[in-house]
């Protein structure tokens, strides 16, 4: 049985955004941190930081946003999922909401939106669609 660490991560922020928390903390790994930094650079997200629990163990904590009492995201969905892995070349990715949205991908250069993709001329993986 495997876990979807990345909807995990998606759930969480959904979640919290539903009942206007103003940040939340996980388990980082590298994959999350470079998704909350796409998020951070696009403006859905105010910042994120990596702190340590009492144990020792990494923590990655999200601050959420908020503009006029409503979320910064209106959605956030899952698109590459571990049952079905979903592939998009530089020249085939399709706009999020008309171009209203971020996807992001994971790439050989590192994790970016679909804009960044189309520039470096590079596919990869979509993890996710934000709007």
């Amino acid at each position: 049985m495997s876990v979807d660490v990345v909807g995990n991560f998606l759930t969480v922020i959904r979640n919290a955004l539903m009942v206007y928390k103003r940040s939340v903390s996980l388990p980082y790994s590298n994959l999350k941190a470079g998704i909350a930094k796409v998020l951070k650079d696009e403006g859905f997200i105010k910042d994120f930081n990596k702190t340590e629990d009492e144990k020792g163990h990494p923590i990655l904590n999200i601050s959420l946003k908020y503009v006029d009492g409503k979320p910064a995201i209106n959605e956030i969905k899952r698109v590459s999922k571990p049952g079905r892995r979903f592939y998009e070349r530089s020249g085939n990715i399709t706009p999020v909401v008309g171009g209203l949205g971020v996807a992001i991908l994971s790439t050989s250069s590192g994790i970016i939106t679909d804009q960044q993709a189309r520039k470096l001329s590079v596919g990869g993986e979509v993890i996710c669609h934000v709007w």
